[in-house]
């Protein structure tokens, strides 16, 4: 069996070791939430106005659509 005094000293070298891990994964969290959080302040502070690309979907799905009521509705474009 060891003396008590290296286990006292491995003891306390574990435990250094976990609460600097314990720290360390703490940091990183708190870093993770501030991430998180500029990204959703970034999210809602873009305009409310879609995008010139989604304009024009959805001018494009409205001409579809105009298309498919002529033609079900039996009229020639």
């Amino acid at each position: 069996m060891p003396p008590a005094d290296s286990l006292i000293i491995l003891s306390s070298a574990t435990l250094m070791g976990l609460a600097m891990l314990g720290g360390l994964a703490a940091w990183g969290w708190s870093g993770w939430l501030r991430l998180k959080t500029r990204e959703l302040e970034a999210r809602s502070a873009a305009p409310e106005m879609p995008a010139i690309g989604q304009r024009i979907d959805l001018a494009d799905l409205k001409e579809r659509i105009r298309k498919l009521e002529a033609i079900a509705a039996g009229v020639d474009l």
